[in-house]
């Protein structure tokens, strides 16, 4: 068997692609469901967001996974299977692991160190828990990211300053508008993990910059409801029904989608076009939220999640001995988890070997008993540990061996070897 990895994200595919294959909480099930019942598959996650969609899984034939997975792709995108094999990644058991572990440690975040990155790798890894898709092998792995990705920000300052997607949304915005942004009344449409956690960044108390006001908005707006309850602000912050969206944009100067939807939720119908009014939208949802016609209406301006390079260039510039750290933390990290894969695999044979060879020596001291009858107990408790050392020392290279060749070529043949002549 092999854990292998095939997605799209956003430093090699376009966002044009990604926003057809990502997979949102209503279809994951399904989908979590579909795989799992191919016969090459053993175990399966998925972690799809705004700027990845990848596959996990545990599979008996490499080969064979890479076709079907690209197939899935193919399917759900409508682009050609040449395009997609352009655009993916393809990762094979210890490249699973480096990949997941820069991952959760936002290495790979479009902002570097990230925060909400390891909040997706965990629902990742607890969806398909729930249904019963992941098994011991994706769950020591996705647990060990997750570890990986907090070592990553608590022994390193990859976190500091922008922290988050949300943040770095923020913050272009504020470079958009400079000090009229302390002036904005801002609409936020979703309370998903986007929605809520750009929410939470424009009502932080420790921010210098705050917004006028900020109105929240769900398409089901108990969510909101739940949501705003939660927050203690000084920033005036209310709930809007999502019938009320055009009412409420007439009002704003500021917009942000971030809601999960097939379909765009913005269109040119909502957007009242006045004279000399400025409108700025800012579109993070995948797929896209804002329609395309919203563009072309006077003074609306439609930024999207590529709008945000400038702030993830000055992220990375600020934090590039930081990025360093972390990719060697997770070097170790994939080291120490390659080893207990290995320690693992091979354990089953160890116990069965070192089980064996103590049944061989407990048969040849209850076959030479009257040999020892004349023994002491103190005498006897010596023979008994004097063999047990020997029997130690005896197997100690073998389980070194088996352990550290267990998934290579050579370690077959040991296997193999183990069980002839040991009779495993």
């Amino acid at each position: 068997m092999a854990i292998v990895m095939i997605g799209l994200e956003h430093s090699s595919a376009p966002l044009d692609l990604l926003e057809r294959v990502v997979i949102n909480d209503v279809e994951m099930g399904k989908v979590l469901g579909s795989l799992s019942a191919h016969d090459n598959v053993r175990e399966v996650a998925i972690l799809s967001t705004c700027l990845r969609t990848e596959i996990y899984a545990v599979v008996d034939r490499f080969h064979d996974a890479v076709e079907d997975f690209t197939e899935i792709f193919v399917t759900s995108s409508g682009v050609s299977r040449e395009r997609i094999e352009e655009c993916q990644t393809v990762c094979f058991d210890r490249g699973v692991a480096t990949h997941l572990f820069k991952v959760a440690s936002g290495l790979e975040s479009v902002v570097p160190g990230e925060s909400e990155v390891l909040g997706q790798v965990r629902r990742a890894h607890e969806r398909a828990i729930q249904e019963g898709t992941a098994g011991p092998l994706l769950t020591a792995l996705f647990i060990h990211a997750l570890q990986t990705g907090r070592r990553a920000r608590t022994e390193t300052g990859i976190s500091r300053g922008t922290t988050s997607f949300s943040y770095a949304a923020l913050e272009l915005l504020r470079q958009r508008l400079g000090d009229a942004f302390g002036e904005a009344s801002i609409v936020i449409v979703g309370v998903g993990a986007l929605g809520s956690g750009m929410v939470n960044a424009l009502v932080d108390e420790k921010s210098t910059m705050k917004p006028r006001s900020v109105v929240v908005m769900n398409r089901t707006k108990a969510s909101a409801d739940e949501f705003v309850k939660s927050l203690s602000t000084s920033v005036p912050l209310r709930v809007a029904p999502f019938g009320a969206l055009a009412d409420e944009i007439a009002a704003a100067q500021i917009v942000v989608t971030a809601i999960e939807s097939t379909e765009p939720v913005l269109r040119g119908e909502h957007v009242a076009s006045e004279s000399g009014r400025e409108l700025l939208i800012l579109d993070l949802g995948m797929p896209r939220n804002v329609h395309h016609d919203v563009a072309t209406l006077p003074g609306v301006h439609v930024l999207g999640i590529s709008d945000l390079q400038s702030v993830v260039d000055q992220a990375v510039s600020e934090r590039k001995d930081e990025i360093a750290d972390a990719q060697e933390i997770v070097l170790d990290e994939v080291a120490r988890y390659g080893e207990n894969v290995r320690g693992r695999s091979a354990a089953p044979l160890v116990v069965a070997l070192r089980e064996r060879l103590e049944e061989i020596r407990r048969g040849e001291i209850d076959r030479r008993s009257s040999e020892l009858s004349d023994l002491t107990p103190e005498q006897r408790e010596v023979v008994e540990s004097l063999t047990r050392s020997l029997l130690a020392k005896f197997a100690h290279e073998p389980t070194v061996a088996l352990k550290e060749s267990v998934g290579t070529p050579r370690g077959e043949r040991l296997v193999e070897a183990a069980r002839i002549f040991f009779d495993l």
